[in-house]
């Protein structure tokens, strides 16, 4: 029997706030009865039951899963320390048997290609291994305008009028920012980002539509007020002024330690895992979490294709996930098209798809709203923050300089604050 599962049913029975964190579902293992015996943790932990030695000796079933030698056998095995790598090992072995398997009902069944490479991919969209540091993705483009390109406390939220209406980020609270596409919601979030990071959090950003790549690209034309078209060739169209420059900003942004997940379709139970995993890296540093966007966070369920049952799940998970890991979460959401049939298109709160449980488990909705979006000849560069919700405080809207070509944010001086 596999050593590595019984190294993972040992360590959820040793820690068993492993089984709320792992992204290992039962039909996973290979072993009937390790299939069956984690399906009952899961299901004493539904309950409210502990899942160690003791508990589990209360089954009526006890001997079909070899009694309490096995149990205590499990146990033996138990490496809490190693954890993160046993639940890589048994997900690339899960991986590995279900492509034999659709390949063989494939070639059984005379599939067509493109439904192959559509399974294929289902299978791989519970990915672990998909984090990279700011470090590393800046270390990446360090030479980049150099090179020939190959074609191709709470956290402050860095707005100073914005920090004193909401008190900045709380820890234990859900942050919905939301706005129509191409509004500025990346921008927005990366700005919060890259001030809670500097400001001493540990920003983590679980981008499930933008690669890692895209997002370290943002961050380098923000924060170094680099025309984001130049960022596709930084040799050819950098002035000789910003190149000499370009160090800087990647040392600046090297000191927000943001971490990026760019897997798609993440669960909220992956991202528990990693941000825990990534606690234990940075003792001491408070994390806050950025996730773009709600309606991409993959669901546990399917609820026979309803969406508002989906998104009321995972609502309720990310405020459960802020509570327990004590931190501010921050994620962006869509707004449906009716804002666009309105006179005044200033987004409201019915507007958020799938509104009703995100409006009432967050504790903050922001909204983003610019006139130069609908009309391009506007002269009024600014960027609205509406304060749709806010336990901590009143609600109103906040102007910010926004730049739609570097994606920089930039606070007024003289900043106002109307009320709703």
């Amino acid at each position: 029997m596999s050593i590595a599962e019984k190294t993972f049913l040992g360590s959820l029975m040793k820690a068993e706030y492993l089984l709320k964190d792992t992204v290992i579902q039962p039909e996973y293992l290979e072993n009937v009865r390790h299939k069956e015996l984690m399906r009952r943790m899961v299901e004493f932990a539904q309950k409210g039951k502990h899942i160690d030695l003791i508990h589990l000796t209360t089954l009526p079933d006890l001997e079909s899963f070899g009694g309490m030698s096995y149990l205590s056998e499990l146990l033996s095995f138990a490496d809490v320390e190693k954890f993160d790598g046993t639940e890589k090992l048994l997900l690339d072995l899960w991986k590995e048997r279900e492509k034999r398997n659709i390949l063989n009902v494939a070639a059984m069944n005379d599939w067509e290609i493109a439904k192959v490479i559509s399974e294929l991919d289902k299978i791989n969209q519970g990915k672990m291994e998909d984090h990279a540091s700011i470090q590393q993705t800046l270390a990446d483009v360090y030479e980049a305008p150099w090179e020939e390109q190959a074609a191709l406390k709470s956290a402050t939220t860095g707005i100073k009028k914005l920090d004193e209406v909401t008190g900045g980020f709380q820890d234990g609270e859900v942050t919905i920012l939301a706005a129509r596409p191409s509004m500025g919601k990346t921008d927005v979030m990366l700005h919060f980002a890259k001030m809670a990071g500097w400001a001493g959090y540990l920003p983590l950003v679980f981008s499930l539509e933008m690669p890692k790549k895209l997002i370290t690209s943002r961050l380098i034309a923000s924060t170094g007020g680099y025309n984001r078209a130049k960022m596709r060739d930084p040799n050819k169209m950098l002035t000789p002024g910003q190149k000499n420059k370009w160090a800087d900003v990647l040392g600046n942004l090297t000191e927000t330690h943001i971490q990026i997940f760019d897997g798609a379709g993440q669960s909220v139970a992956e991202m528990r895992a990693k941000t825990r995993k990534l606690m234990h890296q940075y003792h001491g540093k408070k994390p806050i979490l950025f996730i773009d966007y709600l309606t991409l966070i993959h669901s546990g369920q399917f609820y026979n294709g309803n969406v508002h049952l989906q998104v009321t799940e995972i609502s309720k998970a990310l405020k459960t996930m802020a509570k327990e890991f004590d931190c501010p979460v921050v994620c962006l959401a869509q707004l449906n098209r009716s804002v666009e049939t309105r006179a005044n298109k200033r987004p409201m709160m019915s507007d958020i798809r799938e509104s009703g449980s995100v409006e009432q488990d967050a504790d903050v909705i922001l909204f983003l709203y610019r006139d130069k979006y609908y009309d391009k000849e506007s002269e009024n560069h600014f960027l609205e923050i509406i304060i749709s919700k806010n336990r901590n405080g009143a609600v109103g809207v906040i102007k910010v300089k926004y730049n739609e070509h570097t994606g920089k944010i930039e606070d007024q001086k003289d900043q106002s604050f109307a009320l709703a």
